[in-house]
């Protein structure tokens, strides 16, 4: 019996939690935890728009409904990425 190759993982980024404290990002690669500290946008957004999270490409997570762009190693180390847009509200 012969076994298909399977494709390509097509596995979307989804947002698994959100808190008082920030949330989780889950990648093909591993989970992330954002908080609200170094990711304030996220703070006072709603649900829908925190779910609503799209990889346009490998490790670039976009979030259309908020206008917020994130790349991988501003998730990883928002250390070296200080400057900080304010939220709108």
């Amino acid at each position: 019996m012969n076994s298909q190759t399977p494709g390509k993982t097509i596995s979307a980024p989804e947002v698994t939690n959100i808190s008082s404290h920030g949330i989780w990002l889950l990648t093909k690669e591993q989970e992330y935890f954002l908080s609200y500290k170094d990711f304030p946008w996220f703070m006072e957004a709603s649900v829908g728009k925190i779910l609503h999270v799209e990889e346009p490409s490998p490790g670039h997570y976009y979030w259309p409904d908020l206008d917020i762009d994130l790349g991988i190693e501003t998730i990883k180390h928002p250390e070296r990425f200080p400057l900080k847009a304010k939220p709108t509200r």
